[in-house]
């Protein structure tokens, strides 16, 4: 089954909601505001947005497309006046932001208006990720919307050593909006108080409440004594909220975006390697990665989840080239001759892959193999295992990419797909990358 669903143009457009890149030149004061003291609470928020501007007329611009349907920024706190300072004072925060957003802004926006969430929602992934599906924290959230694993297995995320759902685009967006509407609902309908829970743990805000009523306190978000990055969180997207939806008053020049869709969806019956597929569609590797970041082995093992997104206009091109193509034109392959006493499972573990992997590259139904035979292994596959674990690296005078995969026994395409890197660009000192390298 096919869902079309796709307009990959202007990959090369930067944009991004708080490019704060795009704070080149945004350390001018903005216009007066009337601010809410720490001690007045604003009032809580309802469930339904209000357009701030009318018109029937889609806009061409994703960003434009968010700003008039943006309801929040009126909401004046002093954490959130210097949320919005801390971010104008960054001037190259995640330039790699900009290009993301080409990505994966639309599909994120479809789905909130689809549900009928405040517009604020999409600008989420920007607080929690800087819209890098491949971010993994030092507690181990990971993705855009930084799901925890246990988390996404509440939610019906696929987690195993080939896929995680938390990191692939679709799943995770349905996971995470899933999320927030149960919180919201749990809250009363106040969007505060379940974007606080999403944060820190509804069972910790919740506690939150029953000290503040036990002590004849308001229960609102800004009343609550709740952990300091809870604290700082909300305000941050309330910052990112007013910045969106007032740029010129801050100084800030949004690139846009295309408001269409960037990928179609096709689904996979068969193991593949990323880069056959990209072969197969006539698109860059690096491109068909972005798009598909739940795949940590560069790879598809056709067992579990198997859809595969492609850059918009060239899914009837990989349709024909892999109508074409045989199991062993998609993926690298050696031969490999059974020894007295292997299994399948015992050759598949050997060669970091799964026995259904094998049983379709040889077209083997059951697990009846015969020593003396061959089989055809697939080699070149991420060496992303259930043995590796994340964990950061900052870059160190002297570092290139090459000297860090060979330290790391990892590749250069695999440092460049998890932390979504230019190829082209240069790292340097100081950068904090995310690895994913076997531990000791």
């Amino acid at each position: 089954m096919i869902f079309k669903i796709i307009n990959f143009n202007k990959l090369t457009a930067i944009s991004t909601v708080v490019s704060l890149t795009f704070l080149a030149a945004c350390q001018s004061a903005p216009g007066n505001r009337t601010h809410a003291d720490s001690s007045v609470s604003p009032a809580p928020l309802s469930s339904t947005p209000v357009s701030t501007l009318v018109t029937n007329t889609p806009p061409d611009d994703v960003w434009e497309r968010i700003r008039r349907e943006l309801n929040w920024q009126e909401i004046d706190h002093t954490r959130v006046d210097k949320a919005r300072a801390r971010f104008l004072q960054q001037h190259n925060y995640v330039p790699a932001a900009q290009e993301r957003a080409n990505y994966y802004l639309h599909h994120i926006v479809e789905e909130v208006d689809s549900r009928d969430m405040p517009m604020e929602i999409t600008l989420l992934p920007m607080i929690e990720s800087n819209l890098n599906p491949f971010a993994v924290s030092h507690s181990g959230a990971g993705g855009l919307w930084q799901i925890m694993p246990r988390t996404g297995t509440h939610l019906g995320l696929t987690q195993d050593a080939w896929y995680d759902g938390r990191h692939a685009l679709r799943d995770s967006t349905t996971g995470a909006l899933d999320y927030l509407e149960t919180l919201h609902e749990r809250f009363d309908n106040d969007w505060l108080l379940a974007l606080a829970a999403y944060n820190c743990g509804a069972s910790t805000v919740s506690r939150a409440q029953r000290n503040n009523e036990a002590k004849g306190l308001d229960t609102d978000y800004w009343s609550l004594d709740l952990p300091l990055e809870t604290r700082n969180y909300v305000p941050k997207l309330l910052a990112v909220v007013q910045i969106v939806a007032n740029p010129e008053e801050f100084n800030v020049t949004i690139p846009t975006v295309d408001n269409a869709p960037a990928f179609e969806v096709v689904e996979i019956k068969q193991p593949m390697q990323l880069v056959k597929a990209a072969q197969l569609a006539g698109v860059d590797v690096n491109a068909l990665r972005a798009l598909n970041p739940g795949r940590l082995r560069g790879a598809i093992s056709a067992q579990g989840t198997s859809e595969l997104l492609l850059p918009i206009g060239t899914l009837d091109q990989f349709e024909t080239g892999i109508a074409q193509a045989g199991p062993e034109a998609l993926m690298r392959w050696e031969t490999y001759q059974i020894q007295p006493g292997d299994s399948l499972g015992y050759i598949a573990a050997q060669f970091n892959t799964l026995v259904v992997v094998l049983q379709q590259l040889n077209s083997i139904e059951g697990t009846k193999i015969r020593a003396g035979d061959t089989l055809n292994v697939p080699i070149g596959v991420s060496r992303y295992s259930e043995a590796a674990v994340a964990q950061d690296y900052r870059v160190r005078k002297g570092d290139s990419l090459h000297r860090i995969a060979d330290k790391f026994n990892i590749s250069v395409s695999d440092i460049v797909t998890w932390n979504a890197l230019d190829p082209e660009a240069y790292i340097l000192p100081g950068q904090q990358l995310t690895l994913y390298a076997a531990d000791g």
